[in-house]
C-alpha cells in the first residue's frame, strides 16, 4: 500500500470522510469511487478551468463604468478622459479582488453545505447582460451601476425564498427526463463553442459577415473582429491551443491522472515567455501592463469603489425588467448546470433528483446576495466544473479545494489572472466532448421527446445561453405534447400517435408530489402527523442497491447453469 493509498484510507475512515461521504467511509449514500487525493486534484483542475473568470469578469464589469462618473460634455462615454480612465483602472483591480473573493466564498459554501463538486462565480452571459444591456458601456444607459447591483441583491433574496420553500426544486423536477439529458449535451456543445472562440478559447471560430460565424484562427482582424482575407489558421495562439488539446486528448487516452490540468499548465507556461508569436505578454502597452502585473507575483488589492454600493431607488421601469430577466435566466441557468453536472458525475437518482439539491440552490441564492454586496453580477454554477468531475471529483472536497485556490488567487492574482484563454479553451473542448455522450440516453424513437431534446441541445450554443436552450426545449415539449394530449382527450382516444407507447413518462420513476417538498418541510409535516420521517433518497438508494444485487445474483445463477451444463452433459462420441 502506497503513501497515497494510506492517506486516502485514513481520510475516508475519519469524521471528515464520513461527512463528505467518501468511498469506504461507511456513510449513507457514499459517493462511489471518490478518494481524497482525487478530490484535491479535481478541485485544482476546476479552479484552473475557471480561473479565466477573474480577468474576464473584471474586464466586462469595468466596461460598465462601475461607480466612475463621466462628466465630459464633449465625450459622452469618456473614452479619452484621463480622470475617468484612472478610475476605471482602480475599478478593474477592485473587480479582480471581488470576483476571486465571491468565487471563493460561494464555492466554499457549495462544498461545505451541499457536498457537491461544483464551482460558482459571476456568470458569463449574465455579466455581459449586466454591463452592456442594463448599465450600458461606461454607464450610457438610464440605469446606474448602483441600482443594477441593488436589483441583483433583491434577486438573491427572492432566490433564497424560492429555494427555501422548494419552488426552484419543483420547477427543476418537473422538467421532462429527455430535456434534462439533453441539457448535459447542450452544455457540452456550449462549452466547446466557448473553447473555440478567442475570448475564452483558442480562437478557431470567429465572426463572419455572411454566415455569422466561420473558421478563424487569423493572424490579423479588422476593427469589427473579422479575419482579414487570407489570414485564417495563421494565428500562433490557435495552433498552440490545438497543441494543448492534443496533449489533453492523448493523456486521457492513456488514462494519465490530471490530464486536463497538465494540458492547461503546459500551454500557460509556454505562453508566459515573451518575444514569441504566442506569448500572453506581447510588446504592446497592454502586453507590457499585463507583464508588469504578472511580475508582481504576490500582491493584494483591497476593494475601494464597489463594496456595498447599492441604490434601492427602483423607480425606473427598466430595472424591474432587468430584475425579472436576472431571475428567470438564473433559474434556468443554475438548474440546467446543476442537474447536468449531477448526471455527468453519476449522482443523479432515478426520481430526477440528486443529493444536496436544496442546499445547492440555497448556496447559489445566498452567493448572489453576497456577490451584490461585493458589486459583481449574479453568481451562478459554472459548467467548467465538468473539468473537475472528469478528473474524478465527486464530493464537496473538490469545491473546497477550488475555493482554497480562489482564496490564494487573492494574493497571487498576477499568476492566476495570467492563464491565457488558449490554455483553458482546450480543456473546455475536451470536457464538452465528454458531456455530449449523454445523447445516447435520449428517447429518439418518439418525436414528442426527440424534437424538444434536439432544440435544447441546438439552442444552447447557438443562442449562447443555457437558459434559452432550456426554454426552447420545455416550450416545444409543452406545445407538441400538449396538443397531442388535448386531441387524445377530445376524441376519446381515437386520435393518438401510432407510436405513443414509445414515449417516456413525463413524471420520472420514483417521483411523488410529496417528495418535491424540501426536506425540512417534509420533516415538519411528518412530525405534525406523528409519523417517522424517511428520506426519499435513502429509499431510492436502497431500491437501486437491491436491484444491483438482484442483477448480480441473476448473472451468477446463469453462469452456474452454463458451467453445470458444460460439465454435466454427455458428449456424443465421434467415430
Amino acid at each position: 500500500m502506497t503513501f497515497f493509498d494510506r492517506l486516502n484510507h485514513g481520510v475516508a475512515t475519519s469524521a471528515v470522510g464520513k461527512y463528505f461521504r467518501l468511498d469506504g467511509s461507511g456513510a449513507r449514500r457514499e459517493r462511489a469511487g471518490s478518494k481524497f487525493t482525487t478530490e484535491i486534484r479535481a478541485g485544482l483542475t476546476t479552479f484552473v478551468a475557471m480561473a479565466y473568470i477573474i480577468s474576464v469578469n473584471s474586464l466586462i464589469v469595468t466596461d460598465s463604468g462601475g461607480t466612475c462618473v463621466c462628466t465630459s460634455e464633449t465625450d459622452p462615454v469618456c473614452l479619452n478622459d484621463p480622470a475617468y480612465n484612472e478610475c476605471l483602472a482602480v475599478l478593474k483591480l477592485d473587480m479582480v479582488t471581488a470576483t476571486a473573493a465571491i468565487a471563493c466564498f460561494s464555492t466554499l459554501l457549495m462544498g461545505l453545505f451541499a457536498n457537491l463538486p461544483i464551482g460558482l462565480a459571476p456568470g458569463m452571459g449574465l455579466n455581459a447582460y449586466f454591463a452592456y444591456t442594463v448599465v450600458g458601456f461606461h454607464g450610457s444607459n438610464t440605469i446606474s451601476y448602483e441600482t443594477a447591483v441593488a436589483a441583483v441583491f433583491i434577486e438573491g433574496i427572492l432566490f433564497i425564498l424560492l429555494s427555501l420553500f422548494g419552488v426552484r426544486q419543483w420547477l427543476a423536477r418537473l422538467i421532462p427526463q429527455s430535456i434534462k439529458i439533453a441539457t448535459g449535451a447542450g452544455i457540452g456543445l456550449y462549452l466547446c463553442f466557448i473553447g473555440l472562440q478567442s475570448s475564452a478559447g483558442i480562437g478557431l471560430i470567429g465572426k463572419n459577415n455572411d454566415t455569422l460565424v466561420g473558421l478563424a484562427g487569423c493572424a490579423e482582424k479588422d476593427k469589427d473582429g473579422i479575419c482579414l482575407s487570407g489570414t485564417t489558421m495563421e494565428s500562433a495562439t490557435t495552433w498552440i491551443g490545438l497543441f494543448g488539446f492534443i496533449i489533453i486528448a492523448v493523456c486521457l487516452l492513456f488514462r494519465v491522472k490530471g490530464a486536463v490540468l497538465i494540458g492547461i499548465v503546459v500551454v500557460s507556461v509556454m505562453s508566459w515567455f515573451r518575444n514569441t508569436s504566442f506569448t500572453y505578454f506581447p510588446n504592446t502597452p497592454i502586453g507590457d501592463a499585463k507583464f508588469d502585473f504578472f511580475k508582481k507575483v504576490v500582491t493584494f488589492h483591497p476593494i475601494q469603489t464597489t463594496m456595498a454600493k447599492m441604490d434601492f431607488n427602483l423607480n425606473n421601469s427598466e430595472i424591474w425588467i432587468a430584475l425579472i430577466t436576472f431571475l428567470y435566466v438564473d433559474i434556468m441557468d443554475t438548474t440546467g448546470t446543476l442537474y447536468s453536472m449531477a448526471k455527468f458525475g453519476g449522482y443523479m437518482y432515478k426520481n430526477g433528483d440528486f443529493d444536496g439539491s436544496t442546499a445547492a440552490f440555497l448556496c447559489d441564492a445566498t452567493s448572489i446576495t453576497v456577490g451584490a454586496v461585493f458589486g459583481v453580477p449574479p453568481v451562478t454554477a459554472f459548467v467548467e466544473s465538468g473539468a473537475g468531475i472528469t478528473e474524478g471529483g465527486r464530493t464537496g472536497i473538490t469545491s473546497i479545494t477550488t475555493a482554497f485556490f480562489f482564496f490564494i488567487s487573492l494574493f497571487f492574482a498576477p499568476i492566476f489572472a495570467s492563464f491565457p484563454p488558449w490554455a483553458t479553451g482546450p480543456a473546455l473542448m475536451v470536457v464538452g466532448s465528454m458531456m455530449v455522450k449523454s445523447v445516447r440516453s435520449i428517447n429518439w424513437d418518439y418525436v414528442g421527446d426527440a424534437i424538444p431534446a434536439f432544440l435544447t441541445i441546438a439552442l444552447m450554443p447557438l443562442s449562447y445561453s443555457i437558459a434559452y436552450g432550456l426554454i426552447a426545449g420545455i416550450g416545444s415539449y409543452a406545445a407538441i405534447n400538449g396538443i397531442v394530449y388535448i386531441l387524445e382527450v377530445v376524441s376519446g382516444g381515437r386520435i393518438a400517435p401510432e407510436d405513443k407507447d414509445l414515449r417516456e413518462p413525463w413524471i420520472t420513476e420514483g417521483f411523488s408530489w410529496g417528495n418535491i417538498l424540501p426536506g425540512w418541510m417534509q420533516k415538519l409535516y411528518c412530525k405534525a402527523r406523528g409519523e417517522i420521517y424517511v428520506d426519499p433518497l435513502d429509499v431510492i438508494e436502497e431500491e437501486e442497491r437491491l436491484e444491483r444485487e438482484a442483477a448480480m445474483a441473476a448473472e451468477h445463477t446463469d453462469a452456474k447453469i452454463d458451467i453445470d451444463h458444460h460439465h454435466g452433459g454427455h458428449e456424443i462420441p465421434k467415430y
